[in-house]
């Protein structure tokens, strides 16, 4: 019975000219980029309309990553609003804690973006290891808030941090990546930062001000997302539950809830209390240095006058007893 099929097996012949006919569509795809000095090597990661290989830069010699983005597969709006978006911002971010971008090369069908090469995104590494030792998580958060400060002090929001988007590199250091829904502030006539309304990002990652649909001030939100993902690392698990929407509305409304295991300090669980709050009580990037678990992790002391620093009020059970959950 044939169903159109041939479900034969190929001879050898076969195979190989099969396989030569894949090669052949595949340089055919990376002839732009070995025209310009990159050997494309292995596969990374796969979205719905672009992809990542590594590759060899013949020129740096240094292995770099480069996401491809199919203008066909791709949503107009996508192509058209947060690509050029992407590339601006991308173009001018320098700093250790962000992945570095080196160029961009467009074709009639493709952009190709090229950036530094991460080892390994951190849910892998959370996933791995079950939880991320206080110390280590520490370090890392460190890492992270000096990266997006760097953003936030050049008027840029990252918009989409979550542990996926956050790499290490064969030092353990982190690096933030995945500027696709990143932007520029837009400022008023006073100076004064404009809401934002385009709602980005993971619903798990969202703070409460994005969940209910309202206009936010896109920075602050960053600041939430980061404190999501030190809880993570630190306890394992995301610390909402983002299967039912109205459920998670109601959950990042309320005192967040931490597990009894692992042990985690108190100094700990104060900064990640500081950061699940309303929007006009969160504490900004620049405050963080003045935390008492945070400046354990800067190679900095802080200014040791903090009269002078006006840190959002600690409600006044936010050191209290660990709330066991199920």
């Amino acid at each position: 019975m044939s169903n159109g099929e041939d479900n034969r097996v190929k001879t050898p012949a076969e195979t190989i000219s099969v396989s030569s006919a894949k090669s052949r569509v595949l340089h055919k795809r990376f002839a732009v980029l070995e025209s310009q000095g990159f050997v494309v090597g292995k596969f990374l990661g796969q979205g719905s309309y672009a992809c990542v290989r590594a590759a060899y830069d013949v020129n740096r010699k240094h292995e770099v990553a480069v996401k491809i983005i199919s203008k066909r597969k791709a949503p107009e709006d996508y192509l058209v609003k947060f690509l050029p978006r992407e590339i601006d911002v991308i173009k001018v971010l320098k700093h250790p804690y962000l992945i570095q971008f080196f160029q961009v090369i467009e074709t009639t069908t493709r952009f190709f973006l090229v950036m530094e090469c991460g080892h390994v995104d951190l849910l892998d590494v959370i996933r791995s290891r079950k939880t991320i030792e206080e110390d280590t998580a520490g370090k890392w958060f460190y890492q992270m808030s000096q990266g997006i400060g760097y953003m936030h002090s050049k008027g840029i929001v990252h918009r989409d941090l979550k542990c996926e988007n956050l790499l290490l590199d064969k030092y353990e250091n982190l690096k933030v990546t995945d500027f696709g829904f990143s932007k520029r502030l837009v400022k008023g006539k006073l100076g004064e930062i404009k809401p934002s309304e385009t709602y980005c990002g993971s619903y798990a990652y969202a703070p409460p001000e994005i969940l209910k649909g309202s206009p936010y001030d896109p920075m602050i939100a960053d600041v939430w997302s980061m404190g999501v993902v030190l809880f993570t690392m630190v306890y394992g698990r995301l610390p909402f539950d983002d299967s039912n929407h109205k459920k998670l509305l109601k959950q990042t409304q309320q005192k967040v809830i931490f597990p009894g295991k692992p042990v985690v300090s108190q100094e700990c669980r104060i900064i990640i209390l500081k950061i699940f709050v309303k929007f006009n009580d969160r504490m900004p990037i620049a405050n963080f240095r003045y935390d008492k678990w945070f400046k354990k992790f800067a190679p900095y002391s802080a200014d040791k006058d903090e009269s002078k620093i006006a840190l959002p009020p600690i409600r006044s059970d936010s050191p209290g007893a660990i709330v066991a959950s199920g």
